[in-house]
């Protein structure tokens, strides 16, 4: 009998040949258990680490099939039978084992007892994998399953070697390779002919299976110390070296019997796998196929799909039975590309389908020959599905659920009443009750119950659900009915609550994990496009028979292989032209020349195939993330510590490859930045490489070859380390042939960079060659005038050579240090407090870390305090640890700033993801986006930030929905787009069958929509409509195979277009209008925008921003009724927004009351009159108006929101108003040349101000209004470092900075007060409503619409103030116009109007006209737009110096308007005779009344009105803020003029006098001005008595007074802030 030893040392029982199968011999217990041990002293004794076979041992190497017998120390494990009771016992004793319950210390105990070990626990059967080497002379181990040439025959065979004793067939191998491949190395001919490097064919391996119960023993046994103790340092000894057969190796019957921790191989993260070259084998027909390469991240094994993958189905295979071994033949190689994937099949024993258990026997299946990497992505995901099995409810409904927003009750919300219309089947009609928003899901329920039972006993409540009518998503039973988003949207819209009562069991649950999900073979990479990289070079399969073919040959493997040629292969061509050109000498023994020419030309063969599998073994491990043969050097090596590591960080820069044409003549030189970075910030000076040119041997490259030093131990790098790498090209400035010698040289350019961590995922530091992928940028790439461009799907790579020492230098972290306990802190007085508060809003770093433990007080202070810390490096590391881990746990939005960029520690990230945990997922889908970001600046895949969101997803159908699209977005990255790859395929392996098709149908309906929608971009505006007829009835064939899922949201089920109803938008992007079926016939219809040819991400960005916003306010109280619609990025420049019903732009309002609709000031308040003629209809309108747009002001100002035209602001029916069309934001303002379009703070016009008013007068209702701005703006302030932290984790290139998020941080203004910003805040308002600009700009966009449209008829007025347009038609040609004189005016207020004389042909007498200043203005902007390049006179300045409605300014100003008139009159016929010129001086009304002056003295009367004030005091100042006043009473009847004036009585002296502002011609002003007291104290402020006098400023006559208060100062609590409105009364005036 000949014994075969595994990879692990253990021995089968096999026949010694393939055809004759040996019965196994039986051995009793006792001799089987002396026989082990003394196996086991044995190879305690004689371990030591496996050699591999140098090329210089080729020619003595024996035949195989013999090494293995007699060469090998071998562990002498003996297999014996055992009997069916035996078996049971064993199986019994180990079920009766409570794991749950088992400690470790009894489970070290159960372990190390001999009456259990070696009898009762069999050795895993996953450990029982076959582990196969493969022997090659040529020195390495070579795998041909992930790489081959296929050498052609052009003669009779003989061989190279002939020393070698290579057996013919039948026998099973020839040079160690399978009979399946060709015979390689003895070959008929001294030339090898090279075919091109084709996708590896599948290798199939053996699939032992583990229980979920045996998973659960592992994990445990991992964490005992025992195994801590003695399973990694056994793991690291091998056993001595040997050649290993490659013949099929059948499973024995039976599972050997082992003892102890031998077969304790658990931890793929910390213990070194033996990777060995296997042949294809299946387990019950189910294939398990490797993907080729090496990864240095676990997750790189999670790759992208295949186009087909063959599933089989599997039978189930039991863990303690016989397993069945059949060997398929291996696919030989043909040259056809072939696609690989990695699958796992997890088949079960048994599955119970009842809902309350578990399915039982599911087993996931690891070889031993896995690479480390999949080991670990393979382990992770069983997790996962162990954690959220099919069968639980909770994490696994199968629809989802409707998202819950948690909500203070606001004013008059608790206790208020909502009407519930409830479908049930077996009622004809609805159910109709009313109930209270605060009433549980559950208790509407048994309500709808009562309508159909009589006995509710006999009912079970639970086994019902709420469904909402037109949505696939179910109310949350023990979540109150007001606190779901879709209630509060009917009750913000005033629409009717319709639900439907479904029994549970006949929910629709398509997106349900099922029994198979959980069983189903994990297929890393079956669900991603794969797409193939194009070769730059053609590669034929010709036969050469020169050595400049097999030059070339080799030339076409590197050019495959991204052009790299590394110094091994250009030496090895030298050696080889070399060697072929050498003399043969010729003697007497001319058979002996003729050898050594021979045996000279074939080791430069040997040389050169050498040099070309270093360069593929190099390329897999680099880029092909799996390749099991890509892992043997890394095996088994011993480890140090890097702490007792002294040497400093040092690698050498060999050359970058596959560089572009065009940087071949278009650069000098060019050179390296290399930088060491942690935290984003650098550990010591980026080092600069020397500059070079480009060289060629087979192709274009640049190369250093220079050792880079880092004056940095290695002891004191921290684990996340990153080495930067930034390439840059000096012009060459002959590039363009110019002899300017003269001409100013430009600064070297960024070509490319890439960075890589310094520790792999394993915590080893890297060694031997690295090959990184580039980073470029579009640009650089773009082709020139040298050739062509490069693709941008080929790499430039950087070689970059590190240090190989013989162990792998590990990190290991230092010990915490000991945290003090706060109760063993002095305390600190309240005058150190206010030192810590002052410090946390200071960035004095060194002070911060100093006072570190008195700030745990201050929870939110802890990314501060750790981004204070002075060093980061390994001594450090303690100190940082020991306090994170004693912080009092941060709120997960707090938690978030710790996944920024500058948290680089592994340690401090998952410590953040733990306290994220917390969130609901509702909260967790509002933070989703920045997450998904947050990946970026994890060092490796395996970590705890991607383990959440996976957890997350396959727990809720709405996280693994949004998840997926954007996931599918940020793979578009070209940084950072194969890491979200990996992310992707995992998502996809653990989401389940049904919601993967759902998600499929998903992207193939936004492909469809993405080439209709580039088709109608595309079209001439002639054939839009016809090419949109054509694309819709492709789409509409897509549903009828199936309804679709939205990507907007899972819950919208589409079953067909409404092609009658679709259309496009006539913008510059074309988007899209699609009406969408509702696939619920109680649903209304689904309206959607699709959207080419712009980023949408900002607009993604922009609407998670209102929508956090809203709930900040509805947590505190405040309902600002804001519209929230949906928007989702599904692609480059690609993606679907959702449309709100019953809503127009401005714009389209405007308009119809002509081109200058913008300009008057009631179009909004009529258009909501026509949708809402009853009073109180339109009251509640009104209402709704102006408190969305309080809420709009705030988030378009504190966001920056720009471009903010009449045509990107929308208002619904019922008065709700909402910004769309996020493109500019961040203060990024539109510009027409250098003319600002947003120039005010945010859009708030005097049309919207007459709604908010309910007419032309300032109203209480605008008071309201500046108060809802106000306080939503400090609301939003006390969440400053949420919104600057998830702006800064939004990944779009805007934010890549500080400085790009200082707008919304000086926007914020978090050092002020709030009654500091309120102040602020109202000024910002009475800004925007008094600026022109907004209107103007409103005004330019109805011009430029005209395109569209046509001009205006005569109908409509294209002045504001003329009501309607003019012709030189009708009123005669003007012969001179000119300024005659200015009058002063007090109709509204003040002011000054020319006088201005026309004469027309036919008329003898002069016409006189009146008009103001700002209306000449209008008429010289108006012009500017309508005659661009005409060359008109120039106008006035508007600004002066001091008062403007003086006489001087109006004397200055009538010569300046003469001028710009006798100019302007005197031009171009084409603007003389313009419309717009006849309009302006057409005479109107006002022009035939003579006006008024006001009467002079007053009367005395009533004294009517409140004041609203706050009092406070702080740091000795008195602040006295003047809010509002409302309803005051003027004498005479007209509107006053409102200010107020304040004293501190007594004052003899009226140093006291403060007063705010004048308000104009208002009987409700709004003030919000502080008036402060400085220097006084408490004891000072309670002797004196504030006194506030409200006065009416009079032009003409003394101000009269309005009223008054009289405040005593020791009747208030100066300790707080007191806000009270006062009722004014007659004081006297001081």
């Amino acid at each position: 009998m000949a014994h075969i030893s595994s990879g692990n040392g253990f021995q089968f029982d096999r026949p010694a040949s393939p055809g004759v199968v040996r019965p196994k011999g039986s051995v009793g217990k006792e001799e089987a258990l002396r026989m082990e041990l003394e196996a086991l002293d044995k190879i305690k004794r004689e371990k030591r680490h496996t050699l591999p076979v140098t090329a210089s041992s080729v020619n003595s190497l024996p035949n195989p099939m013999t090494q293995t017998s007699n060469s090998r120390q071998e562990k002498d494990l003996i297999v014996f039978s055992e009997s069916e009771t035996q078996k049971e016992e064993q199986k019994d004793k180990f079920e009766d084992i409570d794991l749950e319950k088992l400690t470790k210390e009894e489970l070290e105990k159960l372990l190390l007892d001999d009456s259990f070990g070696v009898n009762k626990m069999t050795r895993p059967s996953s450990l029982l994998g076959c582990n196969l080497s493969a022997s090659y002379p040529g020195r390495h181990a070579f795998n041909p399953a992930s790489f081959h040439w296929t050498p052609t025959p052009t003669h009779a065979q003989t061989p190279i070697f002939p020393s070698v004793p290579f057996p013919k067939p039948p026998c099973s191998f020839q040079n160690g390779f399978s009979p399946a491949l060709s015979p390689f190395i003895s070959q008929p001919t001294p030339f090898l002919s090279f075919t091109p490097v084709q996708p590896p064919a599948a290798l199939v391996y053996q699939q032992p299976a583990v229980t979920p119960e045996m998973a659960k023993l592992f994990d445990k046994i991992a964490s005992t110390s025992e195994y801590l103790k003695n399973g990694r340092s056994s793991s690291m000894e091998t056993e001595s070296g040997s050649v290993k057969s490659l013949e099929p190796m059948p499973q024995p019957s039976e599972p050997p019997n082992i003892s102890r921790f031998e077969w304790l191989d658990l931890d793929p993260l910390n213990k070194r796998k033996e990777v060995e070259i296997e042949e294809t084998r299946t387990v019950s027909g189910c294939p398990f196929t490797e993907e080729s390469g090496t990864a240095k991240d676990p997750w790189d094994a999670v790759l992208l799909d295949e186009h087909e993958v063959v599933d089989n189905g599997s039978p189930s295979v039991q863990v303690k039975s016989k397993e069945t071994l059949a060997t398929q033949p291996r696919r030989a190689s043909t040259g056809a590309a072939v696609t690989r994937s990695q699958s796992l099949n997890i088949p079960a024993t048994s599955t119970d389908h009842s809902p309350d258990k578990q399915v039982r026997g599911t087993s996931f299946l690891l070889t031993q020959n896995m690479s480390l990497f999949t080991q670990s992505v393979v382990i992770c995901i069983c997790r996962l599905r162990l954690k959220f099995p099919h069968v639980d409810l909770a994490t696994n409904p199968g629809y989802v659920l409707s998202p819950v927003i948690t909500q203070r009750d606001a004013g008059g919300d608790r206790g208020s009443s909502v009407k519930v219309s409830i479908e049930i089947s077996d009622s004809q009609q609805p159910v109709t009750f009313t109930c209270d928003v605060s009433s549980p899901v559950d208790l509407l329920i048994m309500q709808a119950l009562c309508w159909v039972h009589d006995d509710l006993n006999q009912v079970d409540i639970s086994s019902y659900v709420l469904k909402v009518c037109g949505q696939e998503e179910v109310l949350q039973n023990k979540h109150s009915l007001g606190s779901h988003e879709y209630v509060q949207n009917c009750r913000k819209w005033e629409t009717e609550i319709r639900l439907q009562l479904l029994f549970l069991s006949t929910m629709r649950r398509d997106l349900a994990r099922t029994a198979e999900d959980d069983i189903s073979p994990i297929v890393l990479e079956k669900y991603l496009g794969l797409v193939e990289r194009p070769f730059k070079e053609a590669v034929t399969s010709t036969l050469y028979k020169t050595v400049d073919s097999v030059v070339q040959s080799v030339k076409n493997l590197c050019c495959a292989l991204d052009e790299i040629e590394t110094p091994a292969i250009t030496d090895a061509i030298k050696r080889f032209k070399r060697s072929v050109n050498l003399p043969r000498t010729p003697s007497t023994g001319s058979a002996n020349g003729k050898l050594s020419y021979a045996s000279s030309v074939e080791e430069s063969l040997a040389g050169l195939t050498d040099a070309v599998f270093d360069l593929a073994k190099l390329y897999l491990r680099s880029f092909c993330s799996t390749t099991p043969g890509c892992m043997m050097e890394e095996d088994r090596r011993d480890s140090r510590e890097a702490s007792g590591t002294t040497e400093h960080l040092q690698f050498t820069l060999f050359a970058v490859h596959g560089i572009p044409a065009t940087w071949v003549s278009s650069f000098e030189k060019y050179y390296l930045m290399c930088a060491l970075t942690h935290n984003n910030r650098n550990l010591f000076k980026p080092v600069q490489s020397k500059k070079v040119g480009t060289y060629k041997s087979f192709f274009y490259h640049i190369k250093w070859d220079e050792l880079i030093n880092f004056p940095i131990a290695v002891a004191l790098l921290p684990l996340e380390a990153m080495l930067s790498l930034s390439l840059y090209g000096v012009l060459n400035q002959n590039a363009n042939n110019s002899p300017d010698s003269n001409k100013q040289r430009k600064g070297p350019e960024l070509l490319g960079k890439v960075s890589m961590p310094l520790f792999d995922f394993r915590r080893v530091l890297s060694r031997g060659s690295k090959l990184l992928s580039l980073w470029t940028s579009p640009q650089v790439l773009q082709p020139g005038a040298a050739g062509k461009g490069k693709n941008p799907s080929e790499r430039i790579i950087l070689q970059v050579d590190f240090p190989s020492p013989a162990v792998d230098v590990l990190y290991v972290g230092p010990q915490e240090n000991g945290c003090p306990d706060p109760q063993s802190l002095e305390p600190l007085d309240l005058g150190d407090r206010s030192e810590i508060e002052k410090l946390l809003s200071r960035a004095d770093r060194q002070l911060l870390w100093d006072q570190r433990y008195y700030c745990r007080d201050y929870e939110y202070s802890l990314p501060k305090i750790l981004a204070s810390a002075p060093s980061w490096d390994w001594g450090s590391m303690g100190e940082i640890h020991s306090l994170l881990h004693h912080w009092p746990p941060l709120s997960p939005v707090s938690a978030l700033e710790l996944l920024d960029s500058k948290f680089a520690d592994t340690e401090v990230r998952k410590v953040a993801v733990s306290w994220i945990e917390s969130s609901s997922d509702d909260e967790l889908a509002d933070y989703l986006p920045q997450l998904v970001q947050a990946v970026k600046f994890e060092c490796h895949l395996n970590n705890a930030l991607v383990i959440f969101l996976l957890s997350r997803a396959l727990g809720n159908v709405n996280i693994a929905h949004y998840l997926y699209w954007l996931l599918r977005d940020t793979v578009q990255d070209p940084a950072f787009g194969q890491c979200y790859d990996r992310i992707l395929g995992a998502l996809l392996c653990l989401c389940g069958t049904g919601l993967r098709a759902e998600l499929e149908k998903q992207t193939r309906l936004v492909q469809l929509l993405g080439a209709l929608a580039e088709k109608v971009r595309q079209a001439s505006s002639s054939t839009r409509q016809v090419v949109l007829l054509e694309g819709l009835e492709r789409v509409q064939s897509f549903f009828q195979k199936n309804s679709c899922r939205l990507p907007i949201s899972p819950s919208l089920v589409a079953k067909e277009l409404n092609i009658k109803a679709c259309s496009f938008f006539n913008s510059n992007a074309v988007p899209l209008k699609i009406a969408l079926v509702n696939a619920d016939p109680l649903g209304d219809e689904i309206n959607v925008m699709f959207k080419v040819g712009e980023d949408l991400r900002q607009d993604m960005l922009a609407l998670q921003m209102i929508r956090i916003m809203d709930r900040i306010w509805l947590q505190e109280g405040l309902d600002l009724r804001i519209v929230n619609f949906k928007c989702i990025s599904t692609g480059k420049d690609k993606g679907m927004v959702e449309l709100v019903p019953s809503s127009e732009t401005l714009r389209k309002i405007q308009v119809e009351y002509g081109v200058t609709g913008s300009f008057k000031d009631k179009p909004l308040a009529e258009w909501l009159r026509k949708y809402n003629p009853a009073e109180d209809e339109y009251e509640k309108a009104s209402e709704n108006f102006i408190y969305t747009c309080a809420g709009c002001c705030v988030a378009t100002y504190v966001l920056g929101i720009c471009d903010r035209h009449n045509d990107n602001i929308m208002l619904r029916s019922t008065g709700h108003m909402f910004h769309i069309d996020f493109g500019k934001f961040l203060g990024h303002a539109q510009m027409i040349g250098s003319f600002k379009r947003d120039r005010a703070p945010f859009v708030l016009t005097s049309d919207m101000a007459y709604v908010i008013n309910g007419g032309e007068r300032p109203t209480s209702r605008f008071q309201l209004f500046v108060d809802l701005c106000s306080q939503a703006y400090n609301l939003i302030r006390k969440h400053s470092n949420l919104f600057l932290n998830l702006l800064s984790l939004s990944g779009l290139p805007e934010l890549t900075g500080v400085q790009d998020l200082k707008y919304v941080h000086d926007a914020l203004q978090p050092q002020t007060t709030d009654a500091e910003a309120t102040i602020f805040f109202t000024r910002l308002i009475e800004s925007s409503l008094g600026s022109v600009a907004t209107k103007f700009n409103f005004f330019i966009h109805n011009l430029a619409q005209l395109r569209f449209s046509g001009l205006p008829s005569n109908d409509e007025p294209i002045l504001s103030f003329a009501p309607r347009t003019y012709t030189i038609k009708q009123d005669g040609r003007i012969r001179d116009a000119s300024i005659f004189s200015y009058q002063k005016r007090y109709n509204p207020d003040k002011h000054y109007t020319y006088v201005i004389r026309i004469l027309r042909e036919g008329q003898s007498e002069p016409q006189f006209v009146f008009r103001t200043f700002d209306e000449f203005q209008e008429l010289h902007n108006k012009l500017t737009i309508l005659f661009p390049l005409w060359k008109l006179p120039g106008f006035p300045s508007k600004m002066v110096l001091g008062r403007t409605h003086i006489k001087d300014v109006a004397s200055k100003r009538k010569v300046e308007l003469s001028s710009y008139v006798h100019n302007l009159m005197r031009g171009s016929t084409e603007v003389t005779q313009c419309d717009l010129i006849y309009t302006f001086f057409h005479p109107i009304a006002r022009d035939d009344k003579t006006e008024g002056i006001p009467p002079v003295s007053p009367t005395t009367g009533r004294v009517e009105g409140e004041v609203k004030l706050s009092v406070s005091y702080r740091n000795s100042t008195l602040f006295i803020m003047v809010m509002h006043i409302k309803d005051l009473m003027s004498n005479d009847g007209a509107d006053p003029n409102p200010y107020v004036k304040t004293y501190l009585l007594p004052d003899p002296h009226k140093t006291s006098k403060r007063k705010t502002k004048i308000a104009r011609k208002t009987r409700n002003p709004t003030f919000n001005e502080m008036l402060v007291y400085s220097g006084y104290s408490k004891e000072t402020l309670k002797q004196r008595e504030l006194q506030l006098s409200v006065l009416s400023a009079e032009s003409l006559r003394e101000n009269c007074c309005l009223g008054g208060i009289t405040l005593s100062l020791k009747d208030f609590d100066l300790s707080r802030e007191t806000v009270k409105w006062y009722k004014l009364t007659t004081v006297p005036y001081f």
